[in-house]
């Protein structure tokens, strides 16, 4: 009887790599799991290893320690690697982000080579055809190694080289001629070209990716650049170390800062127009550190704060009870948080649901960030004598209907805003508390008393920033229940009814994170949390009372975020306690 063929209906077997078929001796992967993410990787045109390390089929780790065994190659840990250190010029950055490898050592005539996959003929051909060096391999973690590629992408001389070259055509009129007093000194060394083009091109770099700061660090013999995108600082650049004060002299003159000043901290601003009608407003901080002077640029973009209020990630019923707070008549409501949390669009998204023709709004700040037409904003300068309270005298004498101060900092300031709240004004501020409760006995121990206290707030919200989930890549997280219930979660709330999710990564995205979300806590000033402050009842009272009434603590808000998937639970529990 003749053989049946049964292989007809089958899929055709794909030539898996040297890496997939090392994976599947070692019992890492099974040959059907192989096959279909070696395809995925085709389809998507993305790196196999990526999508095995991606899907959690096998970890970073495990991947390096199999690929070590299989290919008899010495294993070697990334965090012990000073970057600083590393040879340069050796390999062409292209080629080392193209394979992921990065150059460790040279020995002779061979390079040490860092890389995930040995297996890989056509990167080492590709390497030895460039260089005219043989390979050894060292196999490193993919993660890690991916990290340490990206950051060493943009070395220092092709970070100079890419900005002096003849492609880079840099307009010095897009500098505003505003922010440079005419009697400023302009010597040669502040305005050396590389130097402009290298600012220039670090301030565009950090618009188009997001970024809400720049910091440029002096440290002994290095100098570095990070972005802060999504709430995470990523190095961008090691310029020359040379560059350091000519970097900071430029700077100072388009902040209108002093220049020979170098021993106090300053402030300033700067503006950078990127278009024919966008203009991007910077505000400069300075700071003597042991090496230099270490500059933060932070990125004030106004429309952040005509996006809405829908836009900020308020739950319905707390975006009703700050509505409903901010359309009263008169009375105190407070914004609290760490710098750096968003309390200034918050703020500002407020006054802008405000900002009618009918309505008289003065604004004092340090300094102001978001130019808003409409409202009389006041930079505050301790020097001149023109404070928070100073402003605030003012404002009482011009018939204001809403009062924005930028930060309660003192006493005297505390005490003139809750007057202004007593006597039929809208007052909305800031202060620096770790959550709602907090913030009464904070005004408490400020020295105002607490009949003032309940008399003038009617609603704090306490907020943070998340950062949000990549909609392209995030992937189901196995999280135990009891983890789960650990966090926070209750019994009933883990019910198998919704599904958490992690991170993964993709070209989209940073390190599977998009954007950021913000996470509240709004508690109205009830009659009973009133007498708590009445009787100097504790934050804790406060707090079991904010409870009862149905307010979430930041902890509960952001498992509310977990539970429809915007972010991570890792997040949330890194920057929320409970």
């Amino acid at each position: 009887m003749a053989a049946v063929d049964t292989t007809a209906n089958e899929a055709p077997t794909l030539a898996l790599p040297g890496l997939a078929r090392a994976l599947v001796s070692a019992g890492k992967l099974g040959q059907k799991s192989a096959e279909e993410l070696y395809r995925k990787a085709q389809t998507n045109r993305s790196n196999f290893i990526a999508e095995i390390t991606g899907s959690g089929a096998v970890s970073a780790s495990d991947l390096a320690h199999t690929m070590s065994s299989a290919f008899g190659a010495p294993l070697l840990d990334l965090d012990a690697i000073d970057t600083q250190r590393l040879p340069r010029n050796l390999l062409d950055t292209k080629i080392c982000q193209a394979y992921r490898v990065v150059v460790l050592s040279k020995r002779n005539n061979r390079l040490i080579v860092a890389t995930a996959d040995p297996s890989d003929q056509q990167a080492a051909e590709k390497i030895k055809f460039a260089t005219q060096m043989g390979v050894d391999w060292i196999i490193a973690e993919y993660d890690k190694l991916s990290k340490m590629v990206e950051a060493a992408a943009t070395t220092a001389a092709e970070a100079m080289d890419s900005i002096i070259g003849d492609d880079f055509e840099f307009d010095e009129s897009q500098m505003d001629s505003s922010s440079v007093e005419e009697n400023e000194p302009t010597t040669s060394e502040v305005e050396d070209a590389p130097v402009v083009k290298f600012l220039h091109k670090m301030l565009l770099d950090a618009f188009s990716m997001r970024a809400s700061d720049l910091h440029f660090e002096p440290y002994e013999h290095t100098y570095r650049v990070r972005f802060r995108v999504d709430g995470e600082l990523r190095e961008i650049a090691s310029p020359p170390i040379a560059i350091k004060d000519k970097l900071a002299s430029r700077i100072k003159v388009i902040s209108r800062m002093d220049i020979s000043e170098k021993r106090i901290p300053q402030d300033g601003r700067m503006k950078l127009k990127v278009g024919p009608d966008r203009v991007i407003d910077f505000r400069v901080s300075t700071l003597p550190t042991l090496f230099g002077e270490k500059i933060v640029i932070r990125i004030l973009d106004p429309s952040s704060a005509r996006l809405g209020i829908d836009a900020l990630g308020y739950e319905p019923e707390e975006k009703a009870r700050l509505l409903d707070a901010v359309q009263r008549p008169y009375g105190m409501v407070l914004v609290t948080g760490p710098t750096g949390s968003g309390k200034t669009v918050s703020l500002y998204t407020c006054l802008n649901l405000l900002n009618k023709p009918g309505v008289n709004i003065s604004t004092a700040e340090d300094p102001s960030e978001i130019n808003m037409p409409g409202i009389n904003q006041v930079n505050v300068n301790e020097k001149a004598g023109l404070t928070f309270a100073a402003a605030l005298k003012s404002f009482l004498r011009q018939d204001p209907d809403v009062i924005m101060v930028g930060e309660i900092r003192d006493l005297e300031t505390a005490d003139i805003s809750i007057k202004a709240a007593q006597t039929g004004h809208l007052v909305l501020s800031t202060l620096h508390t770790n959550d709602a409760p907090t913030t009464l006995t904070r005004m408490r121990n400020m020295g105002i008393a607490p009949f003032n206290i309940a008399s003038s707030v009617i609603l704090i919200t306490a907020q943070r920033l998340a950062r949000r989930l990549c909609v392209n890549c995030k992937a189901p997280a196995d999280i135990p229940h009891e983890t789960l219930l650990d966090a926070g979660f209750k019994e009933e709330d883990v019910d198998g009814s919704w599904t958490p999710y992690r991170p993964v990564g993709c070209s989209m995205c940073n390190n599977g994170y998009k954007g950021r979300v913000g996470i509240y806590q709004v508690m109205p000033i009830s009659d009973e949390i009133q007498r708590i402050i009445l009787r100097d009842g504790s934050s804790m009272d406060i707090a079991e009372q904010a409870q009862r009434e149905g307010v979430r603590s930041l902890r509960q808000s952001g498992l509310h975020k977990v539970r429809m998937g915007m972010t991570s639970l890792e997040e949330v529990l890194g920057c929320t306690n409970e």
